[in-house]
């Protein structure tokens, strides 16, 4: 697990509901049981601030660094699409986004990355399409300097073969099948003996893991969904599991930030 991914599943998982601030010493500390050494933890921070996602805050005198509000955001939308407890409404329209330029390759594979965390497909080099008018992604075209037209289009009948083609969900729906067979064997390691820290390393993983679905799935409707959706069995796992060792992983964040204070 890479410092600044680890860092995000931290700051989204655990401290964004704590105040949304950390010592150094208590990063450090959470990170350690995921293999995350010291001086990656502190390059990471600081190329986070760097981006404008954390910022340099005292508490109890001691340095420690603190989400921005861009950041807060980000992490809300990400919470409630990794625990499904955002507004699932949908207008029953495409939205659109057509680039005035188009970006070289290595910008368009930045952007892509961008927008594919939005829920959003490429429809070619130039073109496209979400489920949602996102104020984020007109902030990330500002960012990258592409202006774009938007546009809103009513479905038609071939909205489920559209939505499958674009957003590759037989692909997707391999992936969830396969993140299940991986993940069995994650839990299976935090049993009922597991200790706080055990738990604590065990669901940062099965997160982290899951979170990388924010990626590839724009969270369709289920009209949209093949039948027997790959991605509803996944779901109801990692609930599960997520609920079962949130108790644990918790006193351990808790135990980490009391102590550093």
């Amino acid at each position: 697990m890479h410092a600044r991914s680890a860092l995000f599943d931290l700051y989204g998982d655990h401290l964004r509901a704590r105040g949304a601030q950390a010592p150094v010493a208590a990063l450090v500390r959470l990170l350690a049981p995921l293999g995350v050494h010291p001086p990656a933890v502190r390059t990471a921070v600081s190329r986070m601030v760097r981006q404008g996602w954390l910022e340099p805050v005292r508490i109890d005198g001691q340095p420690g660094y603190g989400l921005t509000a861009r950041a807060r955001r980000r992490l809300d939308d990400a919470a409630a699409r990794i625990y499904r407890t955002g507004d699932g409404e949908w207008d029953r329209h495409w939205h659109l986004g057509i680039l005035r330029e188009v970006p070289n390759r290595r910008r368009r594979d930045q952007l892509e990355s961008q927008l594919a965390f939005l829920g959003w497909a490429p429809l070619s080099d130039g073109a496209w399409v979400g489920l949602r008018h996102d104020s984020e992604v007109d902030q990330v075209l500002e960012i990258e300097g592409l202006p774009a037209d938007r546009f809103r289009a009513p479905i038609d009948g071939d909205a489920v073969a559209f939505a499958r083609r674009v957003w590759k969900l037989d692909e997707l729906g391999a992936s969830y099948d396969a993140w299940l067979n991986e993940a069995k064997v994650l839990v299976d390691a935090a049993g009922p003996e597991a200790d706080d820290e055990q738990a604590f390393a065990a669901r940062s993983n099965l997160v982290h893991e899951w979170r990388k679905f924010l990626f590839r799935d724009p969270g369709l409707p289920a009209e949209l969904l093949p039948p027997d959706w790959a991605g509803t069995r996944a779901a109801a796992f990692f609930d599960h599991h997520a609920n079962r060792l949130g108790p644990a992983a918790g006193r351990f964040v808790d135990h980490c930030l009391s102590i550093s204070h």
